[in-house]
């Protein structure tokens, strides 16, 4: 039957409910156990046995079945199954229902004979009449389109969506503590930036009607936590929604939830001993394991991660021998050979950063620290102290995901500027994604920032890798997604 008709029938159903004078929906149900606690409180029950204990329990109707004068429901909740073993003076009343209602039920714990913990019970109450049926109730919903769209029917029907949801939870739950517990405070700063700067991206636009002034959903929330640091909050976090008018791809959503951490005096390899811990201890607090699979890989996160600098990486990858004293010219053919698009007026910094991009990092397997980038690719990074021909960044990568990013940071107001003005020229350029001249953050600097490391974590991309997924939509319960197009009508909703 078509679903359109399945709801005429359910509708019918509705009508004939409430003419017999049942509530649909009733305002509510007190609830005394969740399906996890009884399993775990009558684990040893054995087969047949009675406990005496009367509960009540509410979920919803995944399914039913009727053999001879009793009856079975298997009811659903946020912690797990219960079956209902319907005594025969309920089973008319149950038959009324329909797989995918809310209900309660009242009655004795028993197991029955065949091994199944139930609530044997006289009375099934309906709380909430479902008036569509689910979708493929038996083998789960695999429509990736209406999962995402839809992610209501994907947690009704996958415990795998209800899993990975829950990991996620989890996930920032163990980052705080981890932060808390090295001194870290959690801190809130703006959403709505007047000028959007702290990372390479397209900002989102909108405008602040009080003030007439245009404004920008934050691309990072780096230079008003560094703000902090310059007033003496020494170590300083957020855990917060970023936003970047960017495409959509396994692991590009244009909202997310980004970590940054600032610790003063701290450098970028402080930063690498931070990363490589909390991922470890997160991981462990989650999944209770360092050992994970992932787009098609098994390996582990515990022990010191591999660490490669981004140029050692290019050559390896395009199999040219590259550093900072290559040529443009034998860097553009080496991009035209992998055929990696290049800007005309990129000079040898940003072209091995391209090369990295599109071809090296991609190679990356192993939880691998890649560190030591061209200055030209890191306007707020602080000058390498060994070569000021780079900065001292690094990015914690794995299977081709780079999961964060650090710094040591620059907190010299003369230098920062230049690299402001610098990237003020590749925005005259074209260059969309430059940072334009933040003048309120270089007189921060100005009164003085003590040397600082600061990282970056992708929430969203730390939960694929623990939930072992390959796409960042299945981590973010409302992902982005293009519009749907009614043929006919012509509309997009």
């Amino acid at each position: 039957m078509a679903e359109e008709d399945l709801y005429q029938t359910r509708l019918e159903k509705l009508e004939a409910l409430q003419a017999n004078g049942v509530e649909p929906w009733p305002v509510r149900f007190d609830r005394t156990h969740q399906a996890a606690q009884l399993h775990d409180t009558y684990s040893d029950l054995g087969a047949g046995g009675e406990s005496g204990a009367t509960v009540r329990v509410a979920g919803r109707l995944m399914s039913s079945r009727t053999q001879g004068k009793v009856a079975f429901g298997d009811v659903v909740d946020s912690s797990g199954k219960i079956q209902l073993f319907v005594a025969p003076e309920a089973v008319e009343a149950f038959d009324a229902l329909d797989e995918g209602d809310i209900v309660g039920a009242s009655g004795e714990v028993i197991r029955t004979k065949r091994g199944e913990l139930s609530v044997r019970t006289s009375e099934v109450v309906l709380l909430a009449k479902a008036l569509r049926p689910l979708p493929a109730k038996w083998h789960g919903l695999h429509d990736t389109e209406v999962r995402f769209r839809q992610r209501y029917l994907d947690l009704i029907a996958n415990p795998e969506a209800r899993r990975v949801a829950a990991l996620r939870t989890e996930v920032v739950r163990a980052t705080r503590l981890f932060l808390d517990a090295r001194g870290f405070q959690e801190v809130e700063t703006p959403v709505l930036h007047p000028i959007p700067g702290g990372g390479f991206a397209r900002p989102f636009v909108t405008h602040f009607n009080e003030l007439d002034q245009e404004m920008y959903l934050r691309i990072a929330t780096e230079l008003y936590l560094k703000r902090l640091v310059v007033g003496g909050l020494e170590r300083v976090y957020e855990i917060g929604r970023t936003f970047r008018n960017e495409g959509l791809s396994y692991k590009y959503n244009p909202e997310f939830t980004m970590l940054e951490a600032y610790q003063a005096y701290a450098d970028y390899l402080d930063m690498m001993e931070l990363v490589q811990s909390l991922v470890q201890d997160v991981a462990r607090d989650t999944i209770g394991t360092t050992a994970v699979s992932f787009r098609g890989h098994d390996f582990d996160l515990g022990g010191d991660w591999r660490r490669v600098t981004m140029i050692d990486l290019v050559s390896s990858a395009t199999g040219t021998k590259i550093d900072l004293d290559t040529t443009v010219t034998d860097l553009r053919e080496t991009c035209a050979r992998f055929e990696v698009d290049v800007q005309p007026w990129w000079g040898a910094g940003m072209l091995i950063g391209e090369l990295y991009d599109r071809v090296a990092e991609k190679t990356i397997v192993e939880p691998t620290i890649v560190h030591d980038y061209p200055i030209e690719t890191s306007p707020l990074a602080r000058a390498h102290r060994d070569d000021p021909r780079l900065v001292e960044r690094f990015e914690p990568v794995m299977c081709g995901t780079e999961i964060g990013n650090a710094f040591s940071e620059l907190n010299d107001p003369v230098e920062q500027r230049r690299r402001f003005e610098a990237q003020m020229e590749a925005r005259a350029h074209g260059d969309v994604e430059a940072q334009p001249l933040d003048e309120p953050f270089v007189r921060a600097l100005e009164y003085g920032m003590p040397p600082t490391g600061g990282l970056g974590v992708g929430i969203d991309r730390l939960t694929m890798v623990l939930a072992g997924v390959p796409s960042i939509r299945e981590v973010i319960l409302f992902p982005a997604l293009r519009p749907e197009r009614d043929e006919e009508e012509g509309i997009e909703g």
